[in-house]
């Protein structure tokens, strides 16, 4: 046990509790959330999962919520900058010494039990969440969702925002069997939202066996463009004129209003109007979603880690073409499919950078840039030993007019975004 109230030093030991870095299963977090007394949540609970676009949901319907007037709890993962963004209260972020008291009690209660570092994490936020008084709690569910620590807690709306290929080593190798490990945090008879236009038929049975009152986009709820901004729709409701969405990528309507849908899915406990709505719709922001940085040289930052988020990305790019050359800074995580990713990117590209990210699971540079140098001969591939040099490289090589993007890692936007922004 750590013995200071240090938040780092308690970080850097819960890493040191087991020695895998992913152990999928429920029955560590069960345990000690038994002992913490931690059965339930006090208040009502969405639970968010999905390969893309878990926390944008997370964002807006947090937005819309507190637009209403209501005290939100929102738990995301991963985080960007600094590890307290992961829980807000109220729109406040956790303080270092209520995380740390959390974490004090997850190890009293903890015995021998080797807990990973996102299942400590998870139950530290849970017992700080229970005691806040919040009139509602949004979880993001980690990887998966029936076995993620998360879903040791009983969702009143679970919403599934998008289905693709993504940690197959874990979740299975296709969309049906992802799919069924992404509905594991429905829960028989409460209800579900889905916000993939093509869901497996695994989830949609899941739903149908546990008797979830599911609701999918484009059936049972839907979005229009409109001249001024955007409409939704769903049963017996509509809201019109809403804000464009603040972050990049037109899938962020599909995002935004599986988050209405949600939101609808609270009530008679939790009103939302449709000022909420708006308000929610037009102040949801998530730094790192296709952030763009204007200036000479435009500069765009992605999170972006997966086939389904590099397309997204793609078509973003080709829509606001650059009247110069598009310079690309590539970081991803080891178990990535590099080839597969940056294929979907690679007609958007003029030259590639690439660089090392640090820890256990990070990719290397030199790995990135051999895979790019085969699949994608034609454009020139600069390999760098970490995101800043990279980044900084591509800025110097680019002219006015040109644009630099980063993507690959929620790794590679944080170390970016801390040079771009402070």
């Amino acid at each position: 046990m750590v013995d200071n109230t240090c938040l780092d030093d308690w970080l850097r030991w819960q890493e040191s509790l087991n020695p895998r870095h992913m152990d999928l299963g429920l029955d560590r977090c069960e345990g000690v959330a038994a002992a913490m007394d931690l059965a339930g949540l006090p208040m009502p609970v969405v639970t968010v999962a999905g390969t893309n676009g878990k926390g944008s949901c997370v964002a807006y319907l947090t937005a819309m919520l507190e637009g209403a007037g209501y005290a939100v709890a929102a738990y995301t993962s991963p985080y960007l900058d600094r590890y307290n963004e992961s829980l807000r209260i109220n729109r406040r972020e956790v303080r270092d010494d209520e995380l740390v008291a959390a974490f004090e009690n997850v190890e009293r209660c903890r015995g021998d039990v080797p807990l990973t570092f996102f299942e400590f994490r998870t139950l530290a936020a849970l017992d700080i969440i229970s005691r806040t008084g919040a009139d509602v709690a949004v979880l993001e569910v980690g990887l998966g969702g029936r076995l993620d620590a998360v879903n040791i807690v009983d969702a009143d709306v679970a919403v599934v925002t998008s289905i693709d290929l993504d940690h197959m080593d874990w979740l299975g190798a296709d969309r049906e069997s992802i799919g069924r490990e992404k509905a594991g945090i429905f829960r028989r008879s409460r209800p579900a939202v889905c916000g993939d236009g093509s869901p497996p038929g695994s989830l949609v049975a899941h739903a149908a066996d546990l008797g979830s009152a599911l609701r999918l986009i484009g059936e049972d709820y839907s979005w229009r463009r409109e001249d001024d901004g955007w409409s939704w729709r769903g049963a017996g409701i509509a809201y019109t004129d809403l804000p464009a969405p603040c972050m990049g990528g037109g899938f962020q309507y599909d995002n935004a209003a599986t988050a209405i849908m949600a939101a609808r899915m609270l009530a008679p406990g939790i009103d939302i109007d449709a000022a909420a709505v708006r308000d929610g719709v037009a102040g949801a922001r998530l730094p790192g979603r296709q952030q763009i940085i204007p200036g000479p040289v435009e500069r765009l930052v992605d999170v972006a880690h997966n086939v389904q988020a590099a397309d997204a990305l793609a078509a973003t790019l080709a829509a606001r073409p650059s009247t110069g050359q598009t310079h690309v800074v590539v970081a991803m995580l080891a178990d990535k499919d590099v080839s597969a990713v940056a294929g979907a990117l690679a007609g958007q590209v003029d030259t590639w950078h690439t660089a090392t990210l640090p820890g256990p699971r990070g990719g290397s540079g030199e790995d990135v840039g051999r895979t790019l140098d085969r699949h994608f001969p034609a454009h020139p591939v600069t390999v760098h030993a970490d995101v800043a040099t990279a980044w900084r490289a591509a800025l110097s090589g680019a002219a006015d007019g040109d644009r630099v993007v980063a993507f690959g890692s929620f790794l590679t936007a944080r170390e970016v975004l801390r040079i771009e922004l402070g």
